[in-house]
């Protein structure tokens, strides 16, 4: 029993991870919380049920297709949205990103409608639904494909941001913005590229949740992106591995206290841990305190 609930805790941690950093790589670098980031992940996971039932793409074309209109919305929010106020006070980007938010909610109920939408037998692949069982714990092939594919997704983005130019860059609009522009970093291409590949690894997210609860709505976004918010709060907001290891860890909690107490209280669980780190360790697990010079 304890073995497979940890099984769910990493499967629905893997989600949380590819969410959470996201939230904290824009974080790092413009220090905002973009809000709207979990209303990308449920439009990653319609676009791609959308793909798979009108457009009658296969899987994995309708996943690359969620993905790449993602990467391009979170693009076009950040330059509509949060570019013409980079200079205004936080307050301000702070509650455009919540109305950016509720403008994606309202437009996925104009689209889709408010119903919770299903993926159809015949457009999920065979594969997933097979199930075998290794001494006490029942594990699916997709709970194998989601933490696959989150592994290579996060190995794919530490070599991105260690190994390549545009990493580099983004590691120095982190450290220092003021100074990278000096040095003539292009700092908007930087922040596209940053919310472009927090987006599309949102969508992904949004894809594979779907599929794995066979359930996709206008507000599962909401929900979600509370608990990517509070993996990033608990493994230090800004820290890329912190966001990893605290969605993992609230992936956990979150299925033992389902099994353990109650199913009522999993959401519960995530508030009540982002709130105890609040309070007690405020930069989380691998954060580190700022000292600023006035």
């Amino acid at each position: 029993m304890l073995a497979q609930q940890i099984l769910n805790g990493l499967t629905l941690g893997g989600i949380y991870a590819l969410i959470a950093v996201g939230y904290t790589m824009v974080y790092g670098i413009i220090q905002l919380i973009n809000f709207a980031h979990g209303e990308i992940y449920m439009l990653g996971a319609f676009l791609a049920l959308t793909a798979l039932t009108a457009l009658h793409l296969p899987f994995p074309v309708a996943l690359l297709f969620g993905v790449a209109c993602c990467a391009l919305l979170g693009v076009a929010v950040d330059a509509v949205a949060y570019r013409p106020l980079r200079r205004a006070p936080r307050l301000s980007a702070l509650i455009t990103a919540i109305g950016v938010s509720i403008f994606l909610q309202n437009l996925a109920r104009i689209l889709w409608g408010a119903r919770t939408k299903s993926f159809p037998d015949e457009v999920i692949p065979a594969l997933f639904k097979a199930t075998f069982v290794v001494g006490d714990v029942t594990v699916t092939a997709l709970q194998v494909f989601i933490l696959a594919v989150v592994l290579a997704l996060m190995l794919t983005l530490r070599w991105i941001v260690l190994r390549t130019k545009m990493g580099r860059a983004m590691r120095a609009c982190a450290q220092d913005l003021t100074c990278a522009q000096l040095m003539g970093v292009d700092v908007n291409r930087v922040v596209s590229f940053t919310f472009a590949l927090g987006s599309a690894l949102g969508a992904v997210a949004g894809v594979l949740i779907g599929v794995y609860y066979n359930a996709v709505y206008p507000l599962m976004g909401y929900r979600a992106g509370i608990k990517a918010f509070a993996a990033a709060v608990l493994g230090g907001i800004g820290n890329i591995p912190g966001a990893i290891a605290g969605a993992f860890i609230l992936g956990a909690a979150e299925a033992l206290g389902a099994a353990y107490v109650s199913s009522l209280y999993r959401d519960g669980i995530a508030y009540a841990i982002m709130i105890l780190f609040i309070l007690f360790k405020p930069t989380g697990i691998f954060g580190q305190r700022r000292e600023t010079k006035v």
